[in-house]
């Protein structure tokens, strides 16, 4: 495969940049990896990432060996560029505001070195307007102008962890710029690049609220899940039969499609975005009830995982504070080793407190992020953390932890209750454990 002529600079050399970036070098781009953290530039410069993603490795070192991608923290080399992707983060704040700074700095650096003919591309999740409100004075600063001497455009990131890289390059791609010829320059740009489908929207500011609409509702969604798992409890039916069984009947033009209950939901836009749009509405004097609705019921999910744990110990016989209680998994998604926002720390935080033996393992967290949710015994391997335990709470559904035969696991810790707080074990397994002497109690079932 050729190199392209086109090559592209990625602002913002995190996880959503590197996936970008190494999917660009996959096909054949040049790609400039622009990133203010000097030992993130060193690291890929050496043809590595510390970032967990399956396949992400492999695709750096490779680029990086073929020369396809390079690091830098020097913003003039954006003048090399066709086209920019800026992909810094855009936290939430203290009053729940989004936290512009990264993309206003991120802005006025590019603006330094911008020329006519550039493609500027936001893939930050910013509130509607950001795009032309925000970014664009400060890009247009030294008198170029947007849609008359640069293309300027919004294309929200819909990637799922675990997947980002096939989704990446399959997952069609929304499109809104701040004029139409800005808006046809980014959807060329996509459709060459990844060969995916683009959605044009009418504007940047429409684009900007896909992303957070998509992010709205799968935070509902799951928070009707969890409300679902939370009531079955109570009266002993399996949520993810009701689930099951709900999801076959035909609405409009899909099916009724409720997610899973877990532990909570974590992650760095799920549990931002919905006070985005909240704090949006409270700016034009609507008071906006869902989000923070989702948000509630989801950010309650670890205390009533904790008290699931402390209930069925006690039918037991044992107490929660004079327990052995293994933890599996930390990472709030399968697969993954991110611990932003995770729910598994505010689980392990009440068990913590709680006074319990607590030995705590997750084989895709770095020891340096496992630190930032848990000061409690980390254990290098699942059947050392087991060994003996009365209770083993599986907060993350690891393909590592599947692979766990059921019989292992009662010969390791006899008679215990096994916490699912995202295996979804099946029926089947579930009746196995019990056979087995083990008690099974998941969220919900």
């Amino acid at each position: 495969m050729a190199i392209h002529a086109t090559t592209v600079a990625v602002v913002g050399f995190g996880y959503i940049g590197a996936c970008i970036g190494a999917v660009l070098a996959e096909k054949r781009y040049r790609v400039i990896g622009i990133d203010n953290r000097p030992e993130v530039v060193e690291e890929i410069n050496r043809g590595e990432t510390s970032i967990n993603e399956p396949g992400l490795a492999p695709a750096i070192s490779d680029a990086v060996a073929h020369g396809w991608l390079s690091a830098t923290g020097d913003y003039a080399q954006v003048t090399d560029a066709d086209v920019i992707v800026v992909t810094v983060g855009t936290p939430l704040a203290r009053d729940n505001k989004p936290d512009m700074r990264q993309i206003e700095a991120a802005a006025e650096s590019i603006a330094a070195h911008l020329r006519p003919g550039h493609n500027v591309i936001l893939k930050s999740t910013l509130p509607p307007f950001a795009t032309e409100q925000t970014v664009r004075p400060i890009l247009e600063r030294k008198g170029l102008r947007a849609g008359r001497d640069f293309h300027l455009s919004f294309c929200p990131e819909r990637l799922a962890e675990g997947r980002a890289l096939h989704e990446f390059a399959t997952i069609p791609v929304v499109v809104g710029g701040v004029d139409a010829a800005s808006t046809t320059a980014a959807a060329a740009f996509w459709e060459e690049a990844l060969g995916v489908k683009t959605i044009p929207v009418r504007s940047a500011h429409t684009a900007e609220m896909v992303k957070l609409a998509c992010n709205l509702w799968i935070d509902l969604n799951v928070a009707l899940a969890n409300e679902l798992a939370v009531l079955t409890d109570a009266i002993d039916v399996d949520v993810l039969e009701v689930i099951d069984a709900a999801n076959t009947l035909p609405k409009g033009q899909h099916h009724v499609n409720i997610l899973a209950p877990s532990i909570g939901v974590g992650g760095y836009c799920l549990t931002k975005d919905p006070w985005f749009v909240h704090d949006m509405g409270r700016e034009r004097g609507i008071e906006l009830r869902t989000p923070v609705t989702s948000r509630i019921v989801n950010d309650s999910m670890p205390d009533f995982t904790v008290r699931v744990i402390d209930r069925e110990l006690a039918r037991l016989g044992k107490t929660l504070s004079a327990s052995r209680v293994a933890v599996l998994g930390m990472a709030f998604k399968s697969n993954t080793g991110d611990v932003r926002f995770t729910p598994a720390k505010g689980a392990i935080s009440l068990l913590e407190a709680s006074g319990c033996e607590l030995l705590v393992c997750d084989p895709w967290v770095t020891t340096v992020d496992a630190r930032e949710v848990t000061s409690a015994p980390l254990a290098d391997d699942p059947w050392e953390a087991i060994a003996g335990a009365d209770c083993v709470a599986f907060f993350t559904g690891h393909d590592d932890f599947r692979r766990m035969p059921i019989e292992q696991i009662a010969e390791r810790a006899p008679g215990a209750l096994i916490l699912d707080g995202r295996m979804y074990f099946t029926r089947e397994q579930i009746d196995q454990m019990e056979h087995l002497g083990l008690a099974y109690r998941g969220i919900g079932r």
